[in-house]
């Protein structure tokens, strides 16, 4: 029997865990939390209590326990952790040190797309804070954040000082990067993803990424990802061969890659790449409407198999033969949850494919602007119908309640279904 080690336990890793033991392969899950914490290791075979980053003892366990491979999904701070104890043990992986960097790294990588042709959003250093030269609005961000943490908005230098020391202390390399701010009135936020095969990078993903008010302070949080994106053909028409040299011209042979971009007329600005896949249940919903399933064919490949393009069908899968898929996230404002129901009934709706859980009853929630605002997620596979798709919208927020405990609405920034009348084609 092959072993996978899966590095975090949190609730996008289920599907890692649970695909692994459908193909036959004993499951370890290895993080610092208990398994009531960690919701990937109940359903594990077995379960370890490491720190992700104690990588020389986790190499050290898969080399005494023949472990097969290692994989990290889809959580950032995994990224580096997985190829460093793939490379210690003598494992195969998605890509090398200098590769993974790249696609870690945001500075990194905005030199990365400068050397191919990729556009990346206009960015300021700090002498340019010095000199006063910046034109606002901006958005000051750790190198490397995930999540959203340590980023804020400036409009002023005054709002910009404090910012860049903020996310300075957040960063692991105490640096920062301030870019133009690109507003989703103006710009439209895109998630796109490769499947790598033999070093041909074939578009299986292609979304777009819809943020809350902000008057919620969730201006730089999702409310709601569409996919396809109503931007795909301009997408494939002007950008697309650029990303596919760049995967080619890194050097990048088997496995994931994930990044997200705001278009700007016939161009996408890229800003946060991966060696990864995205966080929510698209190989799900794939999967339904499709048969392929990516999450099978990666881990194929970590274990010492290959990347499974299943018959060259994964061309054009994006489309997702004509259906459309919603990933709502339910997103709650400051206070403590005094009521939360609704998800059993959303759960059993026929167009509903998966809902995740993050916040409960009891929970603190406070105004961090950032993914701890999210309380939970729901996957929805329907055709590609504008009705069809606001009454799914309208079913998920009349079903849904959530209160604080004083009997008051915490729900914020709901998905403005209006948004939904651009995508009966994709254009």
């Amino acid at each position: 029997m092959k072993k996978l080690l899966v590095l975090a336990g949190a609730g996008p890793h289920v599907k890692v865990v649970e695909t692994a033991k459908k193909m036959g392969i004993y499951t370890i899950v290895a993080d610092y939390l208990p398994p009531e914490q960690s919701p990937a290791k109940l359903i594990a075979d077995e379960h370890l209590e490491n720190n992700i980053f104690d990588v020389d003892e986790l190499a050290e366990y898969c080399k005494t326990h023949d472990v097969d491979g290692v994989i990290g999904f889809c959580i950032d701070p995994t990224q580096r952790p997985v190829q460093q104890i793939a490379e210690k043990a003598g494992l195969p992986m998605f890509g090398t040190k200098d590769q993974v960097f790249a696609l870690t790294d945001k500075t990194a990588f905005k030199k990365l797309c400068a050397e191919t042709g990729v556009d990346t959003i206009p960015s300021y250093t700090e002498k340019d804070v010095e000199e006063g030269s910046v034109d606002f609005p901006v958005l000051v961000k750790p190198t490397d954040s995930r999540g959203s943490r340590g980023a804020k908005i400036c409009y002023n230098y005054e709002e910009l000082r404090p910012a860049i020391d903020n996310a300075k202390a957040i960063s692991t390399t105490h640096e920062v990067l301030i870019e133009k701010y690109m507003d989703e009135y103006h710009y439209q936020d895109l998630t796109i993803s490769y499947l790598v095969k033999d070093g041909n990078p074939i578009l299986v993903s292609l979304g777009d990424r819809h943020s809350g008010r902000k008057e919620d302070n969730l201006d730089r949080q999702l409310v709601c990802t569409v996919q396809p994106s109503c931007h795909t053909q301009m997408y494939l028409r002007y950008v697309n061969n650029r990303v596919v040299n760049m995967i080619k011209y890194l050097g990048i042979k088997n496995g994931p890659v994930f990044f997200q971009g705001f278009t700007d007329g016939n161009t996408v600005r890229l800003y946060d790449p991966g060696l990864r896949y995205p966080g929510n249940e698209y190989e799900r919903l794939l999967e339904k409407a499709t048969g392929i399933n990516l999450m099978q064919s990666n881990i194929s490949f970590i274990v010492g198999g290959e990347i499974d393009d299943f018959g060259g069908k994964v061309e054009g899968c994006y489309d997702l033969n004509g259906k459309t898929c919603l990933q709502y996230m339910i997103n709650v404002g400051p206070g403590k949850i005094g009521r939360f129901d609704g998800l059993d009934e959303i759960s059993k709706h026929p167009n509903v494919l998966d809902v995740q859980q993050r916040h409960f009853v009891g929970d603190i929630i406070e105004n961090t602007g950032d993914v701890r605002h999210r309380a939970g997620e729901i996957s929805i596979l329907v055709d590609r119908n504008v009705d069809e798709m606001k009454a799914m919208v309208k079913f998920v927020q009349d079903t849904l309640v959530i209160e604080d405990e004083n009997g008051r609405n915490q729900i914020i920034s709901p998905f403005d279904s209006s948004l939904l009348d651009k995508y009966g084609t994709t254009k």
